[in-house]
């Protein structure tokens, strides 16, 4: 497991802030897609229909409902949401800690990454969806879960 850590000067540029929506063009179907749009409480990618937080794929992806696994900032990105990237055949996960990196990561997500042999980047949400539109664009098998507020 590779983790990139949340080195923001090695990363491109950030998610466009404004402009058109691209959600409602789904992306290929192999393919993992781009964040369109993004600001503080609402991202826009193709395919998914927009959210306050994404969860993206390798053929689409949808808006995160971090209650689901019982993801907080305190428990931080459970398992099953990590498992889900893994199950849709993402080999690259980008996961984001939030605008003011107020979420983490739970040991066992980490640790389930790992055993799958996931290349991993941990970043702050702006950080996160340029890596992700990078490796996307690349196209690289990436997965991420995307939390847009603190």
């Amino acid at each position: 497991m590779t983790d990139t850590g949340t080195d923001r000067a090695s990363d491109t540029a950030p998610a466009s802030a404004s402009g058109p929506s691209a959600g409602a063009r789904p992306p290929d179907a192999g393919r993992s897609p781009r964040i369109s749009r993004m600001e503080r409480g609402l991202m826009e990618a193709e395919g998914p229909a927009p959210g306050k937080d994404l969860v993206l794929y390798p053929g689409g992806g949808h808006p995160w409902d971090r209650a689901v696994h019982g993801t907080r900032h305190s428990t931080g990105v459970r398992p099953g949401d990590v498992r889900e990237l893994l199950q849709r055949r993402a080999t690259v996960a980008v996961l984001s800690l939030g605008m003011d990196e107020c979420l983490t990561i739970a040991p066992p997500s980490r640790e389930l990454l790992r055993q799958a042999g996931a290349e991993v980047h941990v970043k702050e949400t702006r950080a996160a969806a340029a890596l992700h539109n990078t490796l996307a664009a690349a196209g690289r098998p990436v997965g991420g879960v995307f939390h847009s507020t603190c």
